[in-house]
């Protein structure tokens, strides 16, 4: 598109290829069934389980009968709270069956936080892990279900036996005797444009909204990232992002099944000693995961490239991903056609990709190129205007991937997507000639030192280069004289040694000065959410807290 002066707008379209599937998500593991019956669905390493695509089914048929058979009907709200497991699929698929809404919780929320998630949509039945870690999830749930007025059931994904709960096949034998042709009408009526999940999108801002997604915006998103990935029945995905976000249950799961691949679980979750053997054992040829997993994949012990020969692609998203990390990826892990991925849960969630065909320069500095039926730009946050080529500015997306809205919130709907059906991201982003998209950060992100703006991703892309360093996350803190100042928090390699001053002598010359972080700190972690995105918001406010305790002086 140009403008009417001539100048080259930041805006792209996909393509048409392949075209928008019309069908529910329970479509996708029935034609997976029927096209391959007897072939690996999904395998979860920590349970010692694994079931083909149409044992799959016809589990998700007992389980979706035993919904029906508990009262729940057609745009019912269903919960899940637990880490990755086999039962989570079945629980993801029967409730898609049964025309009802599946909720998913985050499994690091604790019994304040489940009670509003419960509240807030309304939920008529939760199923749940007994214990998540040390936490006890039976204790918070049974506190929670004593103060709804609409939570009716609490189903274990297990068979542990503990009070004011069902066990998980006591909950499946309410199928026994259930009429199978009222299960097929009951899916029969289910329309793909109805609504199947609510994703809560408190991330790194802490304003938790319902990200209300329809079947038809998860199952194309699936099924455009999996064609562009090229995936097919060969493929066996190690999925270690977790299944409660849209990574590991859309563009993980819906995606493979798309396409006949199998999904493998190394773990509850993400634990890189399990993910390395499970790709191994597995012999996987796929790998997915935020720039922190391959971080400490790469960083663990029992690291060898001789045993991931069979790996060729993957995604990597989430995040930002420094250009050391792809490379290393793509070198080391054999994963010459990994693809780095960016979206959000509005837009359920992938709005770009990179493919196979990409060079080493898109892949590093870009996150690839619009997906068919979807459009992009980038636009002058203040104004909307759409910017030209090359200019920094907010990135929106535009098409079926838009999310019906966020649940029971008109008013934060109608901000996020605008008149013309543009969802607006927050994120800073600029397009290339190609029409490849560059994310440069968040808008809120920019960092404004003695009235410079400062983009944090720049920072990190350079520390990332220094042979010290295995991670290194930058942000801004309130200072009196300049506005703002740079802070870093950095994680050093095994056996590494750094310290503050060192950092900075490696940054002068290299960056301007005024790019130098004046507050350095070593970390053996970073605060992140349950899906591996670093959450800066509190780093900032854990060293604005300590401010008078930790006064850098700014450096020259």
């Amino acid at each position: 598109m140009r403008a009417m002066n001539g100048v080259d707008l930041a805006t792209a379209r996909g393509g048409t290829e392949p075209p928008l599937l019309h069908i529910r998500m329970g479509d996708v593991l029935s034609r997976a069934a029927d096209r391959l019956p007897a072939h690996a669905a999904v395998i979860s390493v920590w349970q010692d389980r694994a079931l083909t695509f149409r044992e799959l089914e016809e589990t998700v048929d007992q389980a979706a009968a035993a919904l029906l058979a508990s009262g729940i009907a057609a745009q019912d709200r269903v919960g899940i709270w637990s880490t990755n497991r086999l039962e989570w699929v079945v629980v993801q698929f029967a409730v898609a069956r049964v025309g009802a809404v599946l909720v998913n919780i985050n499994p690091a929320l604790r019994k304040a936080e489940l009670g509003y998630v419960i509240a807030h949509s309304g939920c008529k039945a939760l199923f749940l892990a007994p214990a998540i870690r040390a936490f006890n999830c039976i204790e918070a749930a049974l506190a929670v279900h004593a103060q709804s007025p609409t939570l009716e059931h609490l189903i274990l994904l297990d068979d542990s036996t503990h009070p004011h709960t069902v066990r998980w096949s006591d909950f499946v034998s309410r199928a026994d005797g259930f009429d199978p042709e009222t299960l097929r009408r009951a899916a029969g009526a289910v329309a793909p444009q109805s609504a199947v999940n609510i994703q809560y999108t408190s991330g790194t801002t802490g304003a938790p909204k319902g990200a209300t997604l329809s079947h038809l915006n998860l199952v194309n998103n699936g099924n455009q990232i999996g064609a562009r990935l090229g995936l097919d029945q060969s493929d066996r995905i190690c999925l270690p992002v977790p299944m409660f976000h849209c990574f590991g249950m859309v563009v993980g799961v819906l995606g493979a099944f798309a396409h006949g691949a199998t999904v493998v679980f190394p773990g509850e979750s993400f634990d890189p000693g399990a993910c390395l053997a499970s790709i191994e054992k597995q012999r996987c040829t796929a790998v997915y995961g935020v720039p922190m997993m391959f971080i400490a994949m790469l960083n663990h012990p029992d690291f060898d490239p001789k045993r991931l020969t069979t790996l060729r692609t993957g995604l990597m998203g989430g995040a930002p991903c420094p250009a050391e990390v792809l490379r290393a990826v793509t070198e080391k892990m054999h994963m010459r056609e990994v693809a780095v991925v960016y979206g959000m849960t509005e837009t359920s969630p992938i709005s770009t990709q990179g493919s196979h065909a990409d060079s080493f320069e898109q892949r590093v500095k870009t996150v690839g190129s619009v997906l068919p039926h979807a459009e992009v730009k980038i636009v002058d946050p203040a104004t909307g205007e759409t910017l030209p080529i090359g200019a920094q500015g907010e990135f929106c997306a535009r098409g079926y991937h838009v999310m019906l809205g966020y649940w029971d919130n008109p008013e934060a709907t109608a901000k996020a997507i605008d008149a013309e059906g543009w969802m607006h991201s927050g994120d800073l982003a600029m397009m290339r000639e190609d029409r490849y998209v560059a994310i440069v950060g968040r808008i809120k992100d920019i960092v404004i030192r003695g009235g410079e703006n400062i983009f944090p991703r720049e920072i990190e892309e350079f520390l990332h280069t220094l042979p010290e360093i295995a991670e290194a996350q930058v942000f801004g803190i309130p200072d009196p004289l300049y506005g703002e100042q740079l802070c870093a928090w950095i994680r050093l390699r095994p056996g590494a040694t750094l310290d503050a001053e060192s950092l900075r002598a490696k940054c002068r010359g290299q960056v301007a000065s005024y790019k130098i972080p004046a507050l350095v700190r070593f970390v053996t972690e970073f605060p992140t959410t349950a899906s591996g995105k670093v959450q800066k918001f509190r780093m900032s406010a854990i060293e604005s807290e300590a401010r008078t305790e930790a006064q850098a002086t700014p450096p020259g």
